[in-house]
């Protein structure tokens, strides 16, 4: 449906190093449903895709990620890269954007290695969800339940394992972003102090 998400404003966080068809598939499959997305980053002016580990295309970043605020958007895209989301999940700031969404009990779609970002931010435990497979363990360790799988959704999240997934992964994101907020699991993430 071609308005499926008319209205809604998705943040795509990114910064570099990420698979780029990760990000360019699903943001065209959420501006076909109707989706305003914007590129959220810690880069300044652009951000570098990759393809596999070769560089691909620069893409110019809408909102600075020191500027974004979940607030100001209704889900949260996620693409994967190993680079991607290893950097993400060293920046405060990325981490507290993230975890605002889960907060907020706004959708989130995240694919491959963009698990690790939702590690950081100690919102996956008691969840189901898949990934790109070296991620098992760690989602594991985090109190996750993986499932090898093409696409899972756990309350508004949506998870994939890799590229040849991102038909099943669009599907699913589309749908959980048009249904909107979903039950906040707050008492799923360890509020506990970290050392």
């Amino acid at each position: 449906m071609p308005n499926e998400l008319k209205g809604k404003r998705v943040a795509i966080l990114v910064t570099e190093g990420f698979e780029q068809v990760e990000m360019t598939e699903p943001k065209a499959a959420l501006e076909a449903a109707g989706a305003q997305t914007s590129i959220v980053s810690p880069a300044r002016g652009r951000v570098q895709g990759w393809k596999h580990f070769d560089k691909a295309d620069t893409f110019p970043v809408d909102v600075p990620l020191n500027q974004a605020h979940s607030g100001d958007f209704d889900a949260l895209l996620l693409p994967g890269g190993v680079a991607n989301p290893d950097q993400l999940r060293m920046l405060p700031d990325a981490v507290t954007f993230v975890r605002e969404f889960f907060d907020e009990g706004k959708p989130v779609a995240a694919i491959c290695h963009a698990l690790w970002t939702l590690i950081e931010a100690e919102v996956v435990k008691g969840r189901t969800l898949t990934s790109w497979p070296s991620l098992k363990t760690d989602l594991r360790n985090a109190g996750a339940r993986w499932v090898d799988q093409e696409v899972v959704t756990d309350n508004g999240l949506v998870s994939s394992r890799k590229p040849a997934d991102i038909p099943a992964f669009n599907r699913k994101m589309i749908e959980e972003f048009a249904e909107g907020k979903h039950a906040v699991i707050g008492a799923t993430r360890d509020t506990t102090a970290r050392k």
